[in-house]
């Protein structure tokens, strides 16, 4: 990590209007209506031969949605710091926002977490040709999408209805994100079939083994979610 990229991300933590970045873990459980057991009695990420355990319960879930901020905020930090050839103004507007919305969702996480936060992910952008911008919004169009579907499968999984609410804050933003990639994409494409079910409307969702399976092209780390609740 660069120093100028530590500086950016530390600004996003103090910074962020949102509130999600500079939430304590305090303030998060007393929020959330959570106990510290729930989150301190849960058996702490370990990193094994199995790979990173994500954990079990609410826990495990929010560790996983805290792998794949990590993945969506690395990718556009990389985006951001060496925009694709061409890129207009608006569009570098644009993707600095999302940049800076995906940072603050990774430190929200993270914080929540505290010692029960799994470690910090190896990532692979390798296949991405970051100066073409075919290659930059179609990968971004593939994140946001495969964010939106995780989190709609994780929803049934939470046992506690506060952090499902702060889910649903956080996927809301992810939605719009995809919406805005689609779009810059191909116009009136953010409701295309391959995302949203014709006939009842609804999001598609992923479980998270079929999301972890996609996200692994990306990740080089090791991530065990057998503890995950199903």
């Amino acid at each position: 990590m660069t120093k100028n990229t530590a500086l950016f991300e530390n600004k996003i933590v103090a910074d962020r209007d949102s509130g999600f970045a500079n939430m304590s873990r305090r303030k998060f459980l007393n929020y959330a209506g959570a106990s510290t057991g729930l989150v301190l009695l849960a058996a702490c990420s370990k990193n094994d031969n199995n790979g990173v355990d994500l954990g079990s319960g609410d826990t495990g879930i929010l560790n996983y949605a805290y792998a794949l901020e990590q993945l969506e905020a690395a990718f556009y930090i990389q985006v951001a710091k060496t925009f694709y050839t061409g890129i207009t103004e608006d569009e570098k507007a644009l993707l600095t926002d999302i940049r800076d919305h995906e940072v603050a969702h990774r430190e929200f996480f993270k914080a929540a977490l505290g010692g029960s936060a799994i470690q910090a992910l190896e990532v692979d952008f390798s296949s991405i040709n970051f100066a073409d911008r075919t290659s930059v919004l179609g990968t971004a169009k593939a994140f946001e999408d495969l964010g939106v579907s995780a989190y709609n499968g994780a929803g049934p999984l939470f046992q506690s209805a506060a952090f499902l609410t702060l889910a649903g804050k956080i996927v809301s933003v992810e939605a719009r994100h995809a919406a805005l990639i689609r779009d810059r994409i191909s116009n009136g494409s953010f409701v295309a079939a391959d995302v949203v079910d014709m006939t009842t409307g609804l999001e598609k969702s992923r479980t998270p083994a079929q999301v972890l399976s996609i996200a692994g092209t990306y990740i080089k780390t090791q991530i065990n979610a057998s503890n995950l609740p199903s």
